[in-house]
């Protein structure tokens, strides 16, 4: 009975480890879900690839600049529309520098070098591949070289030919009923509890960034639907005023074949 017992203790003692290793195995891998089966509203409109951003480092107290003048980087003192010549028609964006004056004011720089002539959509988050429409993608510099394919687009922003340096702006976002844009703080994380003046409605247009919340540069999205989940998150910095049925067609691969500003130039401040 003694060798009996022992030998189905053996048993036992060999089953529980076999349970325990492929309880472990399976908690290594629970928690790795893509994007696609399980979409993460945020992550998909980040600057860099969905693998690239959870390898990213956390922000730090230096990523947060709080509320206060921004210098060394162009400003919006007013309004400016801008025209997008896309598949062959017009988009027309009105972009408000009294409340996303850094944002506006580093789009419409950009569009007067002419950084956007010729770049991709590069992302396009709708049905059939999204459950609802929600984002279009672009602005990355790198597309504009037809050796780069689609799917390694997403990290690229201006450089800067003078400082050869990438520009990076920080997160703007101005409560409602505010005085002035509050910098570089995600409002969910700080406690925030207002909602911002300028909200994700369909034709919002605002700037994408990686995890660190002063990150964007180049890269813009125009949001397809109402998206109040990204409100405080991200920076709207205007709206699709007309050709939001262009929009609607665009299709990752798609061509901003030219930006101008056609008013509101007078209102670009550069720095000194």
């Amino acid at each position: 009975m003694m060798i009996q017992f022992r030998h189905w203790s053996w048993m036992l003692c060999l089953v529980f480890l076999l349970l325990s290793a492929s309880a472990c195995t399976g908690g290594d891998t629970a928690g790795d879900v893509s994007p696609e089966a399980a979409p993460d509203e945020t992550a998909v409109i980040e600057e860099m690839p969905e693998a690239a951003s959870e390898e990213a480092e956390s922000p730090t107290e230096s990523d947060a600049v709080s509320t206060g003048p921004i210098t060394g980087l162009p400003t919006l003192d007013g309004t400016a529309t801008v025209e997008m010549q896309i598949n062959g028609d017009v988009v027309v964006m009105e972009l408000d520098g009294s409340q996303a004056p850094v944002t506006a004011g580093n789009f419409v720089d950009l569009v007067q070098r002419g950084v956007y002539d010729g770049v991709l959509f590069h992302r396009v988050e709708k049905p059939p591949k999204f459950p609802y429409p929600f984002v279009v993608q672009g602005g990355d510099p790198n597309s504009t070289d037809p050796d780069v394919p689609l799917e390694r687009l997403g990290t690229g922003g201006f450089v800067d030919p003078d400082t050869q340096q990438e520009r990076s702006i920080p997160l703007e976002i101005q409560p409602a009923n505010a005085d002035e844009p509050i910098y570089g703080e995600v409002f969910q994380e700080s406690g925030i509890l207002q909602p911002p003046a300028l909200r994700h409605t369909r034709g919002a247009v605002a700037m994408a960034r990686s995890p660190q919340p002063n990150s964007a540069s180049s890269q813009f999205y125009i949001a397809l639907s109402d998206l109040p989940s990204l409100d405080g998150s991200y920076a709207v910095f205007g709206y699709v005023t007309e050709g939001m049925d262009v929009v609607d067609s665009i299709e990752a691969g798609d061509m901003i074949e030219s930006a101008t500003v056609v008013s509101g130039i007078e209102n670009l401040n550069q720095p000194e």
